[in-house]
């Protein structure tokens, strides 16, 4: 089997993240924050441990500034949910993952904000100018797709970070598709919100999200529950991170996610040198095939390349590749309908092709070669 699809969620996981989830159930089982013996305490300072390290890792503020979710979703309706302020005005693109359309846009149904979508004026890179012609008087918050997890295209959060400290408005970066192989550094780029798929570019068992958070910003909590903490009080704690993680931790994911993050930086380097040479090849040879229409630009080298076969639906192919040539890639609108609309690939969608630090040369040669079969068998 070829797995491409990485985008989804990144497989095969290195085997110390999965020695890692197996170990926890017998030197991490305790509950953390739950109890005050020794075994509790133990797992709680893992965890903690872990904290540390990703906020080294994010150049977030603090440790108190990495809170676990359930996964990105989650980390990216706390984010915009618990920041809404309402008759305000919100700036997302056109980029966006539906794990953030959806929320604001039920938002905006519910006449709580107003929202501006703004799009790409090249077809290269979203730019700060493409934010800066959407702000408004009220805008408080600016969400960002940090790479289009359908065709690698790129924003500039540097620029548009920068604006926003400026400007004093919330800057909302949704890294699930960036962080692991994409140097962030939250205090530098000004990002106040930082959304983590770690089952994808940091190698990690799904289940587990994190969102971090600068210090200034006037974050929520969205559910409500045990926490561990000042357990006399039917009100909320107001503590980070406890005050948002109500429930308990999903321990071996975090264990996991902790080794998945050992593995990454250990690997920086060559992950992001095969994400670049992988694009660059299969970019090149696959607009050289007729019928092939290739939608990533040639300088989003990140990891993530969509295409179509013209006379094919994008299911077809990806249909075709799994049965006849037991390649895995994904089809369909990657839960971003608006870049769809963009691509004016909304009735077609497009076959995406994601790689991981496992992805090998002859995986690639490999799907050249049947996307070439492909193409010209149905010509």
């Amino acid at each position: 089997m070829i797995y491409l699809d990485n985008s989804a969620t990144t497989y095969p996981k290195p085997k110390e993240v999965i020695n890692s989830v197996c170990e926890s159930f017998t030197k991490f089982g305790a509950n953390p924050g739950r109890s005050g013996h020794s075994f509790s305490l133990k797992t709680a300072t893992k965890i903690a441990e872990i904290r540390i390290d990703l906020a080294n890792f994010l150049g977030a503020e603090s440790p108190e500034n990495i809170i676990f979710t359930s996964g990105c979703t989650e980390a990216l309706n706390l984010a915009i949910l618990g920041t809404v302020q309402e008759g305000g005005h919100v700036v997302c693109t056109s980029n966006d993952h539906n794990s953030i359309l959806r929320p604001l846009f039920e938002l905006k149904k519910s006449g709580k904000i107003s929202l501006t979508v703004a799009s790409p004026s090249c077809n290269d890179k979203l730019c700060v100018d493409d934010i800066r012609k959407c702000l408004q008087p009220n805008t408080y918050l600016v969400c960002v797709n940090h790479i289009s997890n359908v065709d690698g295209m790129v924003a500039d959060i540097d620029e548009i970070g920068k604006m926003c400290f400026e400007k004093c408005i919330t800057f909302l970066v949704d890294g699930a598709q960036s962080v692991g192989h994409k140097k962030i550094d939250m205090v530098r780029q000004h990002i106040d919100l930082l959304s983590v798929a770690p089952h994808k570019g940091l190698y990690a068992p799904q289940g587990v999200g994190v969102l971090a958070f600068s210090s200034k910003t006037k974050l929520k909590p969205i559910k409500f529950g045990g926490t561990g903490t000042e357990s006399i009080n039917v009100l909320q704690p107001s503590l980070a991170p406890e005050c948002f993680e109500s429930g308990t931790l999903p321990t071996p994911n975090i264990i996991g996610l902790g080794e998945g993050l050992k593995f990454v930086k250990n690997n920086f380097d060559k992950i992001n040198k095969k994400f670049e040479d992988f694009t660059t090849i299969l970019n090149y040879e696959l607009s050289q095939i007729n019928n092939v229409c290739v939608y990533t630009h040639p300088d989003n080298t990140n990891g993530v390349l969509s295409f179509n076969i013209s006379g094919l639906s994008s299911s077809e192919v990806a249909d075709i590749l799994d049965t006849k040539f037991n390649i895995m890639v994904r089809s369909g609108l990657h839960c971003a309908p608006l870049k769809h609309k963009c691509l004016g690939t909304v009735k077609q969608g497009t076959v995406r092709v994601s790689f991981s630090y496992f992805t090998t040369y002859a995986d690639i040669i490999k799907l050249i070669k049947a996307i070439k079969i492909i193409a010209n068998r149905n010509r």
